[in-house]
């Protein structure tokens, strides 16, 4: 068989044949949770990828199922087989962004022109903090007229608009209060245990500043030099997560330049979206190219950098874990009587792996009772930009996301992904039955115990999101 111009190496039409349509993978799966799909589980997905591999020309249909997927990565560790399904959905995704050129055929059929121009309006907007905050006056002047409630229920919208509809729907309110700069370098309270440099994100640092300076507080608490390089950019993370390769790359190296100018020991992430992207930064920059071509010896450079980089990256509950076990904790924590529901993100539990540490650091805080939605491995829709390019599926999930949470009575819900924070309050306030649950992020919660904060100042919050009325859920077309 001939290589195929989208995998000229043949390394996909291995990583596909590693499924052996066990099965494992569908109770998992939550597009197949959804619909009972075939084609909408990841060995269904898998079966489409080796058809297109193999020169079968992809249909619409098909470009749809494999558009569907969440990209949660829940059926990663529960293959028996260790299909590296995250790379194979990674490389499905390019071939509608970045398909081949010459005369090699196109893999998937073109996006209709309005979900090619609702792409181009996300990417040439969220990746760019300044432009974020370019839209926080007439978001809130939106929020304060009520103009995103009339737009939710007006069926017109919902049927030309429907991007623009769902982003203003878990669109959050912009923060309150003054929120100066962080300082490029905070100094360690006692005895230095480590130099960190801290990734402030584009969605945290616009929407969450708090979680920001939150963080500064807990990792110069427990004795870390706090290095925060100025002119830092986007990671690359909804680019890559997007198909979006070769702009990843470019996020990607100057994320990279940025670190290594500043000089520290561990780049630390509070984002799990973020932080899952950046140790994948190796996959950007192979080391050898494919297809037999005499190898690029400043793209040997770029892997070896990226492969230095993704070493050093750890995400913040990670590290504080690290710190605990060499030494133990160093500031005191205080009591905080409240029960709290944790919702693991899928790029922290699924990707990353990442699922005893926050619980731990969780665990440790004295009053703090921590319990689990009973759907605790389940994607809650937002994955992404996935809820804002397929809004009935991501309003689906984070319903059942916010009926999970709800059931467990819980004043408080704690993420660690903005992303989900934003995703699970919407869906709170639009279940109707009062006033939600306030979110908030771990390394804020962490923070309130060492400075022996009143529980009302995590639980007191107000409502994250406008959100319709109770009682009046948005139409259905």
């Amino acid at each position: 068989m001939s290589a195929s111009p989208i995998d000229p190496s043949g390394e996909l039409r291995a990583l596909a044949s590693d499924c052996v349509h066990c099965g494992f993978c569908l109770p998992a799966c939550p597009t197949y949770q959804l619909w009972g799909e075939e084609m909408d589980s990841p060995r269904g997905r898998i079966h489409l990828m080796t058809q297109i591999l193999d020169g079968a020309v992809a249909s619409e249909t098909a470009a749809t199922h494999l558009d569907r997927c969440l990209g949660c990565m829940a059926c990663v560790p529960a293959c028996p087989s260790g299909v590296q399904y995250d790379r194979l959905i990674g490389a499905a995704r390019t071939w509608a962004e970045e398909p081949p050129g010459g005369a090699a055929p196109a893999p998937l059929p073109p996006r209709s022109l309005r979900a090619r121009a609702a792409r181009a309006a996300i990417f040439a907007t969220f990746p760019y903090p300044r432009r974020l905050r370019l839209l926080t006056r007439p978001l809130r002047a939106a929020q304060r007229t009520g103009m995103i409630r009339r737009l939710e229920r007006s069926r017109l919208a919902a049927r030309f608009a429907p991007e623009l509809v769902a982003s203003l729907r878990v669109a959050p309110s912009p923060p309150r209060g003054r929120h100066p700069a962080l300082a490029r370098r905070v100094p360690a309270q006692g005895p230095r245990r480590a130099v960190a440099g801290l990734l402030t994100g584009c969605v945290q640092q616009v929407f969450f500043p708090g979680v920001n300076e939150a963080t500064v507080r807990v990792l110069a608490a427990e004795g870390c030099d706090v290095v925060i390089p100025r002119h830092q950019g986007c990671c690359g993370a909804l680019s890559l997560h997007s198909g979006r390769a070769t702009e990843a790359a470019r996020f990607a190296r100057q994320t990279i330049s940025t670190f290594e100018d500043a000089g520290v020991d561990v780049v630390l992430v509070n984002s799990a979206g973020c932080g899952s992207a950046m140790k994948e930064y190796t996959h950007l920059f192979p080391a050898a190219p494919s297809g037999g071509k005499d190898p690029d010896p400043e793209a040997a450079e770029w892997a070896r950098r990226a492969g230095r980089f993704t070493s050093s990256v750890r995400d913040l509950s990670e590290f504080l874990a690290e710190l605990a076990a060499d030494g133990g904790p160093r500031a005191v924590r205080h009591p905080l009587p409240v029960t709290a529901v944790y919702h693991e993100a899928c790029h922290l539990g699924h990707a990353q792996g990442i699922r005893r540490q926050p619980r731990a650091l969780l665990g440790a805080i004295p009053g703090l009772e921590l319990v689990e939605p009973a759907d605790p491995g389940t994607c809650c829709g937002s994955a992404g930009v996935y809820n804002l390019l397929q809004p009935e599926a991501a309003g689906e999930l984070g319903a059942r996301k916010a009926a999970s949470v709800l059931a467990t009575g819980a004043p408080l819900v704690i993420s660690a992904n903005p992303g989900c924070s934003l995703q699970i309050s919407a869906a709170m306030a639009a279940a109707g039955t009062g006033t939600p649950p306030a979110m908030a992020h771990i390394v804020e919660v962490l923070d309130a115990s060492l400075r022996g904060l009143p529980v009302s100042d995590l639980t007191g919050r107000p409502a994250a999101v406008p959100g319709p009325p109770p009682g009046d859920p948005p139409p259905t077309s």
